[in-house]
Formats: C-alpha cells, structure tokens, sequence
C-alpha cells in the first residue's frame, strides 16, 4: 500500500484530502505545518508528499527545499490557494524547486487522484496555470 503524508495547517483541508485518499486505498499521515512534515517525513519516510504553500512556521517552499537537499528523491505534489496572492506565483515556484505536480485550491476531487496517480508513477505534470 501507499503511503502520502499531508501537509496543510487547515485541519478541513488536510481530512478532505485524507478521506479521498484513504477511500482510494492510500495510507495517509498528517502534518500541521512544514517543520512537522519534515519530522515526520525522516521519521518514516513515505512514497508522496501533498503539500500546501502558506503555512505557519516553515512554509512549503522552504520544506521542498530542505527535503529535496536531504532526500533529491522525494515525490511531491504542491498546492496553494495563494491566500491574499494568485496561487500561480507560488505554484509557479513550487514546480522550479522540485515538486513534481502542482494543484490550484480548491482542489478538485478528479484533479486530485490524477495527479497522484501520476507523480506516484513517475510522470507527473502539472494543468497549464
């Protein structure tokens, strides 16, 4: 079975993805923030990483950083929002640092498992932005 650790500091978001994957037949784990993600992610490493960008204490950008210095290997997919900003910029960034997807919030249920599906098998790519 698969795992995915989500990372999101939205408590709604991060069970909504959570409940699509679990019914997928993922295993899912959680983190509030980026810092917790990290630890979590070297504690048990797991196969994907869905990851938002604005978060509390260290951001997603900052995470896909850290964790691709560590581990240039990781699978991830980033999603954003963009809170008071278009999300593009931010996604934008994302894809140049290394995730491997992009997502636009709010994430859309099909959008979702595609890309998973896909960054899982190694071909990945984001929708146009």
């Amino acid at each position: 079975m698969e795992s995915i650790l989500i990372i999101d500091d939205e408590a709604q978001i991060r069970s909504m993805i959570r409940l699509i994957l679990e019914r997928e037949g993922y295993v899912v784990t959680e983190a509030p923030d980026g810092t917790d993600g990290i630890r979590r992610f070297r504690e048990k490493p797991t196969d994907l990483i869905i990851t938002d960008i604005i978060m509390p204490n260290k951001d997603g950008i900052g995470m896909i950083i850290e964790l691709k210095k560590e581990f240039p290997g990781v699978k991830i997919i980033a999603m954003s929002g963009g809170g008071l900003n278009r999300p593009e910029g931010y996604l934008r960034g994302a894809k140049q640092l290394g995730a491997a997807c992009t997502l636009s919030k709010p994430i859309n249920r099909q959008e979702l498992l595609r890309a998973v599906k896909d960054t899982l098998k190694g071909k990945a790519a984001s929708p146009p932005t």
